[in-house]
């Protein structure tokens, strides 16, 4: 009897000092250093009510830009001549207003697969951001965000932000964000 009280205690002890090496973690935890905010100055400002009721779009992927393949030259298509594959696995915005305009920030989560035909080194991949309200576009930029994948042997993960997504006057339930992948033109 004496070893299963031992051992009952032992895992509450565990489970004690676990919480509070995570509390002490989550102490020194900046909005900076975990990813959470944009900026120190942004988050020191206070709220207004009028911000906590306003709208904000949800951020889309249009339909079939959540992913992009490149190939060696002249064997397009072929799933054996894959050098990578990139894929958009999350995306999320915030709004901030001020007189008669919002500016949003959008940033998109994914990862870089190598292929068969996969190596080490720097690759550009083309990631459109739009707003639109019905088919007025309001805003639309084209990026070519570079990620340096060091390791063919696993997925390299990828943090994209456009902090500049201006959209004049009121954001109303009709204004769309929409994320993808998109080969061009660029602006």
């Amino acid at each position: 009897m004496g070893r299963p009280l031992f051992i009952r205690h032992s895992a509450a002890a565990f489970i004690l000092l676990g919480s509070v090496f995570l509390a002490s973690c989550q102490q020194g935890a900046t909005p900076e250093a975990d990813g959470l905010g944009a900026g120190g100055a942004a988050q020191s400002e206070p709220i207004r009510a009028s911000e906590l009721r306003a709208y904000c779009p949800p951020v889309t992927l249009r339909d079939g830009t959540a992913s992009f393949r490149t190939y060696e030259r002249g064997a397009e298509g072929n799933p054996d001549s894959i050098i990578y594959q990139a894929s958009i696995a999350d995306v999320t915005r915030t709004c901030r207003y001020s007189e008669g305009s919002v500016t949003m920030t959008v940033a998109v989560a994914g990862k870089v697969v190598p292929g068969p035909k996969g190596r080490t080194g720097t690759i550009t991949m083309p990631i459109r951001v739009a707003a639109l309200r019905g088919d007025e576009v309001l805003y639309s930029q084209l990026f070519r965000h570079a990620v340096s994948v060091e390791d063919t042997s696993g997925a390299t993960q990828f943090l994209f932000t456009d902090p500049n997504v201006a959209v004049p006057g009121q954001v109303a339930r009709g204004v769309q964000l929409i994320v993808g992948y998109d080969e061009g033109p660029y602006n």
